[in-house]
């Protein structure tokens, strides 16, 4: 039965150890034993230099999810698999004690990978404050203005700002784009 596991490898180097770890499985034949290797990730819209854009953020750097049938560890073809894996340039072991491979729950694997499609149709925007950051509006009605961050809403992709207008603390809803740290 394919189960999935976490496998430690370089931080950073996790894309082409994937695709190491997915020729070396097909060079030995055992596509059956492992049919898949990711790299968990989800999707985000950063702000950067004024621009919008999505990127790929992994979910845990520096692991991979290994889909792989292990289970009988006496079988001839699932040690040879998890040599295959283990040998693999710039990569670690599984993640269990003393690097024996333990599955993860199904629950762990849906909620994973329901994460990374979830992202992949509607991008999740990162927003780069927190409550009670100090910022500056920067178009708008309110432009100009300085304010605390009160509340950030990630799904909506806005920030609420209390600004002070009038001697009067006002709460202000603006798109996260419009706001700058101070």
């Amino acid at each position: 039965m394919h189960r999935w596991y976490f496998v430690r490898c370089q931080s950073g180097c996790e894309d082409s150890v994937r695709k190491q770890v997915e020729m070396r499985v097909k060079l030995k034949g055992l596509q059956d034993v492992v049919p898949q290797v990711l790299v968990p990730f989800e999707r985000v819209t950063d702000l950067k230099g004024g621009k919008k854009r999505v990127v790929n953020k992994k979910l845990y750097p520096g692991y991979l999810m290994v889909q792989a049938d292990l289970d009988d560890g006496e079988d001839e073809r699932s040690r040879l698999a998890q040599a295959v894996v283990r040998e693999t340039a710039r990569v670690g072991d599984f993640l269990g004690p003393r690097g024996e491979p333990v599955p993860l729950s199904d629950q762990e694997v849906s909620n994973i990978l329901s994460r990374m499609s979830d992202t992949e149709t509607r991008p999740q925007v990162n927003i780069g404050f927190q409550k009670g950051d100090m910022v500056k509006i920067k178009s708008g009605a309110f432009d100009g203005f300085d304010g605390a961050v009160d509340e950030v809403n990630t799904d909506k992709g806005t920030v609420k700002v209390i600004v002070t207008i009038f001697g009067r603390p006002t709460p202000v809803e603006l798109e996260y784009w419009e706001v700058e740290a101070l």
